[in-house]
């Protein structure tokens, strides 16, 4: 945790230890979270409001990650460098909203989905805040924390398990949750979300997709996001038949379809970062303290 050749004061170790860590942090960017939730429900249509709600909420939440970063754990905070992060972002972005778009043409194309119109543009502005708040909030709570914290105790393949069981069950809290729904949050997003982080060792990547992911699927095709209340979209789409395929009352990432792509991108990421040796061994596994690992280029 630390770089200096003497050993930490005790109090520093023991708020270092995995456990007392990822509660320390998680704690606050898990209200963080929830305040960005209650403003935009106490906000819908007071555009101006929502905006600085969320951002107010973003900025606490990246300051109080940082802050924890630098005294507590005394680590560089490099997972949230604004190089190549930046980039990853945007890159994040058109990836996610185009897995999501592609699952829709899939299901068009099958059967089992149609476009029966359009709505104004403007239906499209209340989903950029929701947006953005899940993006940033649940990403840096659930793998800057969660999966991060764990990673660094019990390995990487036990934290990619531990932290999309966690992020998918979450979801349960939703409205119109369902087990098929939080189960194929786990496999799905769990997976994609998590690698993004252990192939980059930045947050950037998995931020882009999840803001992407969620304004494609309410902004632009009127979905239900994860089990959450319907809000209309720029096309009014329409999808019939099994729960299976459709996702049901949960929306589309209850779908077979979506949960497959979005799946096999996760895989592939994973793929890329296991070739880059940026897989980190359990405690009991190796020697010493985490290996650095470098992050990969842009």
């Amino acid at each position: 945790m630390t770089d200096h050749a003497e050993p930490a004061p005790l109090w520093l170790r023991i708020l270092q230890f995995p456990p007392i860590r990822l509660f320390l942090l998680g704690y606050p960017l898990f209200y963080c979270l929830g305040f960005s939730n209650a403003f935009l429900d106490l906000t819908k249509g007071v555009h101006l409001a929502a905006a600085f709600a969320v951002a107010g909420m973003v900025a606490l939440a990246m300051w109080i990650y940082v802050g924890f970063g630098r005294f507590i754990e005394r680590r560089e905070v490099s997972d949230l460098a604004l190089s190549p992060g930046l980039k990853e972002l945007g890159i994040g972005m058109v990836v996610g909203a185009g897995l999501y778009t592609l699952g829709v043409l899939v299901l068009i194309v099958l059967g089992y989905g149609r476009i029966e119109g359009m709505n104004p543009v403007v239906v499209m502005i209340p989903a950029l805040y929701q947006a953005c708040s899940a993006g940033f909030l649940e990403e840096l709570l659930f793998r800057g924390a969660l999966y991060r914290i764990v990673e660094e105790w019990l390995g990487s393949w036990i934290s990619v398990v531990v932290s999309s069981v966690v992020f998918g069950f979450v979801h349960l809290m939703n409205p119109d949750a369902t087990l098929t729904g939080a189960i194929f949050i786990s496999i799905e997003a769990g997976l994609l979300l998590a690698a993004a982080y252990m192939l980059t060792r930045r947050l950037w990547l998995g931020i882009g997709f999840h803001i992407a992911w969620n304004y494609t699927q309410s902004a632009v095709f009127g979905g239900v996001v994860s089990g959450s209340i319907a809000q209309p979209g720029l096309f009014r789409t329409v999808f019939t038949g099994p729960d299976l395929m459709t996702g049901g009352g949960f929306g589309l990432e209850a779908s077979l379809v979506p949960c497959i792509i979005a799946t096999s991108a996760g895989a592939y990421l994973a793929y890329k970062a296991v070739q880059r040796g940026h897989v980190v061994q359990p405690f009991w596994s190796r020697a010493g303290d985490v290996p650095a690992l470098r992050p990969a280029s842009a």
